[in-house]
């Protein structure tokens, strides 16, 4: 896995720390940091912008705020492997996936075609193959994909944007209108505090004092159906003369 002779022209941003998306966007998901730095200097290089995550966990967040292209997928990795993080990416999104592993047999490939994934990289890889494989991914990929589901696997929640389904603990919970309306504002967030003027805003137009009023009966509401699932979680946490936030870690 060589570093040299990579082209500086055209070079891409590195979304890690850059919030941009002037070219195709490409996830990076590997436990090893060093593994990632090289895949993202390559991918970079060839004028992709490019975002990474360390884990299963994170890679689904990303999936969800960023919505990349493509993303690259490393198998081995500890709690969530790359097999059931590409099981929850699908349930959100049909984004193309290239699995990068060091499992290279025969059987590991086949294995990963089978499950879905548009294409399989074994480690050690050369530079220009990883560049060409994208790129052949891509032009594969023509149809605009959009997240349609935010899953958050530490508390076993997903809330369908399409279909307005909200299923937690393995059950669905049935929501009114009004009541998606704040869980989904919550959830496109999540985990960061979401101020009752961005709710109020979102729902009814205004920020009001009426409309305060509402937005916490709908909490309380959410919060007792969700207790009867899971009451060993506090989903949705207020914050004091703030607002609301929904809680994803467990």
């Amino acid at each position: 896995m060589e570093t040299n002779n990579i082209p500086t022209a055209n070079v891409g941003v590195d979304l890690d720390n850059l919030e941009e998306k002037n070219h195709s966007s490409v996830l990076v998901v590997d436990d090893e940091a060093e593994t990632v730095l090289l895949i993202k200097a390559i991918l970079r290089m060839a004028g992709f912008n490019v975002l990474s995550a360390m884990n299963g966990e994170e890679a689904i967040k990303k999936l969800s705020s960023f919505a990349p292209d493509l993303v690259m997928l490393d198998i081995m990795m500890p709690e969530m492997d790359g097999w059931e993080t590409l099981q929850y990416m699908r349930q959100m999104s049909d984004v193309p996936v290239i699995v990068v592993s060091a499992q290279n047999t025969k059987e590991d490939v086949v294995n990963g075609l089978q499950r879905g994934v548009d294409d399989y990289i074994t480690k050690p890889f050369h530079n220009e193959e990883v560049v060409e494989r994208v790129k052949s991914v891509l032009r594969r990929a023509r149809k605009v994909r959009e997240v349609s589901k935010l899953v958050f696997p530490a508390v076993d929640l997903t809330v369908d944007l399409m279909t307005r389904e909200v299923c937690l603990g393995g059950q669905s919970i049935r929501l009114t209108s009004k009541e998606f309306a704040v869980l989904s504002i919550l959830a496109k967030h999540a985990p960061s505090i979401v101020t009752y003027q961005t709710i109020a805003e979102s729902i009814w137009g205004e920020d009001s004092e009426d409309a305060r009023k509402r937005i916490k009966y709908l909490a309380y509401l959410l919060r007792r159906k969700f207790e009867k699932i899971a009451p060993q979680h506090d989903l949705i946490v207020n914050i004091d003369r703030l607002g609301y936030q929904l809680q994803t870690e467990g």
